[in-house]
């Protein structure tokens, strides 16, 4: 009989193997049918590179479901998390317009909210407010993950970004899961980070392959799926108790796609721009005119995520209004500097 440790590790072994011998063969078969990103006025890479890489990591994360997985009602969140992989499939080769993008993950959000109970239910005091009734919860969870999915498909522009940062969430979702013996998430978890450190392997600069939208969409709900398990749970472990705190770390585990979106959206609103409209005017953008270049663009934001969720474990005993007001001066100051340097550069 396989302890939970055991089982929790073989999952995200069998996602990372799965996806690891995927990746090559989806090249392969992505360059013989000339699926590739040609660079262009807004890509931050240079030349073609095959796309799809989404694929394999569906293709790993899916199969550790079905194989180590026993959570309730995961016929429902297979079926979402691969309606909004065929969506991404048919957005990278079609090119979708963004509301049939938003329209198809409102459809699979909801096979969540009523299929596997995938909602948030209380804001834990969050300004004020605790129990949200069915309806009022239902639709502030569609709300809340289609921002997510489309704050983490917003910062897949540079090599390595979106894989690192969503391996860095899910391994941080999935070791708070374990330390509450959530054993079924943190499959979940694991599963998803040992399928994006495969990727890793191909899309690290200099990429072999995108994950295009089929990955991040994918990703971002998969992500989705684990912040509102922690806003739903809080922290409780042993005598470290505090049920309250889910959104902190929800938010915590996220906070450079969202913070860097939500950033975007206000200037962008500001300005009069469209704000779900292409552009190059995101973190990465700003590193990247600094000098940093790909591979060290994402080393440098991979630190910046690890370095808010530190700067979070100081803030767990805080009100939590007082907590996430904290975390979120701290995440746009720090965001905001490169921008500030790049307009001292010009």
């Amino acid at each position: 009989m396989l302890s939970h440790s055991h089982i929790v590790f073989l999952s995200a072994l069998t996602s990372f193997v799965i996806t690891y011998f995927a990746i090559p063969k989806i090249i392969s078969f992505a360059k013989k049918f000339r699926l590739a990103d040609s660079a262009g006025s807004r890509a931050s890479h240079q030349g073609s590179v095959p796309v799809f890489g989404g694929v394999g990591i569906f293709a790993g994360f899916i199969f550790s479901l079905l194989f180590w997985s026993n959570l309730p009602n995961l016929q429902f969140i297979l079926a979402s998390i691969t309606i909004i992989f065929l969506a991404g499939i048919i957005d990278d080769l079609l090119s979708l317009t963004p509301y049939k993008k938003i329209i198809i993950q409102v459809i699979s959000i909801l096979l969540l909210i009523y299929g596997a109970d995938v909602r948030i239910d209380s804001m834990h005091g969050v300004l004020g407010i605790y129990e949200l009734p069915y309806i009022i919860s239902a639709l502030f969870t569609i709300f809340v993950i289609v921002v997510i999915i489309n704050c983490v498909n917003l910062i897949d522009g540079v090599d390595g970004l979106a894989g690192g940062i969503g391996s860095i969430a899910g391994i941080g979702f999935g070791i708070v899961a374990y330390m509450m013996n959530q054993y079924d998430i943190a499959v979940f978890s694991f599963s998803l980070s040992g399928s994006l450190l495969a990727f890793l392997k191909y899309n690290f600069y200099p990429a072999k392959i995108f994950m295009g939208d089929t990955g991040s969409l994918l990703i971002g709900l998969a992500l989705s799926v684990l912040a509102i398990n922690s806003i739903k749970m809080g922290f409780v472990f042993d005598t470290y108790t505090l049920p309250n705190k889910g959104p902190l770390l929800a938010i915590v585990f996220l906070a450079v796609p969202l913070f860097d979106s939500l950033r975007v959206f206000i200037a962008r609103v500001s300005k009069g721009r469209h704000p779900l409209h292409p552009g190059r005017d995101h973190i990465h953008h700003a590193l990247l005119k600094l000098g940093f270049g790909h591979k060290y663009t994402s080393i440098a934001l991979y630190h910046i995520a690890i370095s808010f969720i530190l700067c979070a474990y100081f803030l767990l005993n805080l009100n939590i209004n007082s907590g996430i007001a904290i975390l979120a001066g701290i995440v746009f100051f720090v965001l905001l500097i490169p921008f500030y340097l790049a307009d001292r550069k010009k």
